[in-house]
């Protein structure tokens, strides 16, 4: 035991040497990512755990600084920030770039598709979607290093929906774009509005329910406590993060930090999926405590109808351009295949 206490004691020191070591040397690299979170999100803080481990794998030759929502550029337009080296990279929903090419809106959010972030992962690296990602933002001057992914988002409501039929004339915040329309033909009444104010609307009734983020954060911002029926797990919306950076930087790296990179981005897929897993399962137990909430987990029945009414936008959605019917092939061929459909 007392050997064993040691060569742990030894192998600490040894590791902190590293460190000191490591952060005494001026980096080669130094960066500035952007990201889609304010500041104080579990995204945002485990992004910058992110940063903080391409720092360490890297021996302290590439230091990344992470930056919340708008710090540089508005979200929008991170893509040609990055492209143009304003930004040296970023994390984000490629949702926000669906006006530029509506394949961004499918890619960064297929609406009804995934129930779980690693059937998503999987279809992005074994079903063709890294391949077609990376081809959509090339001509912007972009590299897309890989994908990560979150918990289904949760949703607020202030009144209890507990099937499809229940959404016929709920106004609730939706996104612009595939998410608004989808909501729209199952019956509600979306309302477009930034994030920043669904609180202050759902708490003045002008929302009754709104899609927003997953599960811990709603509770963490008192979502729940003025909207007392949330639907968790979620039914409708896993958006994918974009994890890119300057493609001209990326094509002068050496050979090793490239791997670095690809390995640190599937590092943090993989502890962001089960960090937020963690935080969501402790805020459930939280607002289970409270009597006055009432935590609405729909059927697979409803969960099914959802996923037809979405199905019948994607088509919808893929015949605006080749990319987006590329797209579309290539995830109703992967979720047929594995009976995900």
């Amino acid at each position: 035991m007392k050997f064993m206490t040691t060569l742990a004691g030894l192998a600490a020191t040894a590791v902190s040497v590293l460190a000191l070591s490591g952060a005494a040397l001026a980096a080669d690299y130094e960066w500035t990512f952007q990201t889609s979170e304010t500041a104080g999100e579990p995204g945002f803080i485990n992004k910058q755990k992110w940063a903080e481990n391409v720092g360490v794998l890297s021996g302290g030759r590439i230091q990344i600084e992470i930056l919340p929502i708008g710090s540089v550029v508005p979200h929008t337009d991170t893509l040609e920030a990055v492209g143009s080296g304003i930004l040296q990279g970023h994390l984000t929903d490629p949702s926000y770039f669906a006006g530029k090419d509506p394949a961004f809106a499918m890619m960064g959010n297929l609406v009804g598709a995934w129930s779980d972030p690693f059937e998503l992962l999987g279809f992005m690296q074994t079903g063709g979607g890294d391949e077609l990602y990376a081809e959509l933002v090339e001509p912007y001057g972009v590299h897309f290093i890989g994908a990560a992914a979150t918990e289904p988002e949760a949703f607020v409501s202030s009144v209890p929906i507990r099937t499809v039929e229940d959404l016929k004339g709920v106004k609730l915040r939706a996104p612009e774009g595939m998410v608004f329309e989808i909501f729209s033909k199952a019956g509600a009444s979306p309302v477009a509005l930034p994030g920043s104010e669904i609180f202050s609307a759902l708490d003045k009734g002008v929302v009754q329910a709104a899609d927003n983020t997953v599960f811990a954060t709603n509770q963490a911002l008192g979502m729940n406590d003025i909207a007392h029926y949330p639907l968790y797990p979620g039914f409708h919306s896993l958006p994918l993060i974009d994890i890119s950076m300057n493609k001209e930087i990326w094509d002068g790296l050496p050979d090793d930090l490239k791997a670095i990179l690809d390995a640190s981005v599937a590092q943090f897929s993989f502890n962001h999926i089960y960090s937020v897993r963690l935080l969501d399962a402790k805020a459930v137990a939280q607002a289970r405590a409270n009597p006055e909430i009432e935590i609405i987990n729909w059927s697979g029945d409803e969960r099914a109808k959802f996923r037809r009414i979405a199905q019948d936008e994607w088509k919808v959605w893929a015949e605006k351009s080749a990319m987006t019917q590329r797209y579309y092939d290539a995830v109703t061929s992967y979720l047929e295949g594995r009976n995900l459909l």
